[in-house]
């Protein structure tokens, strides 16, 4: 499965760690086309331009979104947005101990919104998340399609 991770950069890098452990835990049986979101550096010098064609490219490839949204972030709201005109599923996880989330996300209904208070609460999710949508891509997918024999 491809997995769209999407997380604050420019607004802000204080969950960066936690981003990446995410990502590694997401990592282990799956594809996550935006691993650089856990990057500490995050050193690649790109323009705005290349930025927007590459991550509106990943959006339309990806079976799925897990968003971190704790710290807010204009660009993750203009990823979640754009992933829900492309019809994507799309998990959305704050820490609720330090911040509230935008009613632009919890009233839209769209959503999947999981909030937690702790770390150790990210990761059981993530798991149920994976193992469900992973049944969903086999059901779907041609390659798992009901053969007939002629």
């Amino acid at each position: 499965m491809k997995i769209y991770f999407a997380g604050s950069i420019r607004g802000g890098r204080r969950d960066r760690d936690l981003y990446r452990r995410m990502i590694q835990h997401l990592k282990r049986n799956h594809t996550v086309l935006s691993e650089h979101i856990g990057d500490m550096t995050l050193q690649k010098v790109t323009t705005d331009e290349e930025i927007y064609r590459q991550d509106t490219a990943w959006l339309k490839e990806c079976d799925m979104v897990i968003a971190e949204c704790t710290n807010p972030s204009l660009g993750v709201g203009y990823e979640l947005a754009y992933a829900q005109t492309l019809g994507k599923r799309v998990h959305i996880f704050y820490d609720a101990s330090r911040t509230g989330l935008s009613a632009m996300l919890t009233g839209a209904g769209y959503y999947i919104i999981h909030p937690y208070r702790q770390e150790e609460e990210v990761y059981p999710v993530l798991d149920d998340i994976l193992r469900e949508n992973s049944a969903d891509l086999r059901r779907i997918s041609p390659q798992h399609a009901p053969r007939v024999a002629l």
